[in-house]
């Protein structure tokens, strides 16, 4: 989880929501990233998925049977469905998300029973650290001055 929030606070430097995700199997890590979507322009560059490609390049296979991942905050429902896929065995994250968390929090994506694998999960390691992170980046970016509407480019 250590590795997963050096990497949310990389994405934090780049002006990104500071996440960070790490794919790990037997002490070695697999994969890992940060939020991505503006630098990316991929509104599917979530932490989660970056280490999950990542993972599934290293090892050659789609399928990271027996992987752990680790993220700083509780997967939204993409992500969620994304741990199924790949056949995470274990999911351990930090912080809640209220709004659009889709383990515990908003939803239970992994409890849905048509699914054919199961996920362990652990939530709430080093969640201080985690939220605290979070709530630092969104208190910074509702203290920046706004450009006014008529600033904005509305093409």
């Amino acid at each position: 989880m250590a590795l997963a929030l050096t990497l949310a606070e990389q994405a934090a430097a780049l002006g990104e929501v500071p996440v960070g995700a790490v794919v790990v199997k037997e002490g070695v890590v697999l994969g890992s990233g940060f939020n991505q979507p503006i630098g990316l322009n991929d509104p599917t560059a979530h932490a989660e998925i970056v280490a999950l490609r990542a993972a599934a390049k290293s090892t050659g296979n789609y399928r990271l049977s027996g992987a752990t991942l680790y993220v700083t905050v509780e997967p939204c429902t993409m992500c969620a469905g994304a741990l199924v896929h790949a056949r995470i065995a274990r999911l351990v994250y930090g912080a809640v998300e209220p709004r659009s968390g889709a383990v515990e929090t908003a939803a239970r994506v992994l409890d849905h029973p048509g699914h054919n694998h199961r996920v362990s999960v652990a939530g709430g390691v080093l969640a201080t650290q985690c939220g605290a992170l979070m709530r630092a980046f969104f208190s910074e970016r509702r203290e920046r001055p706004r450009l006014p509407p008529e600033a904005l480019d509305h093409d």
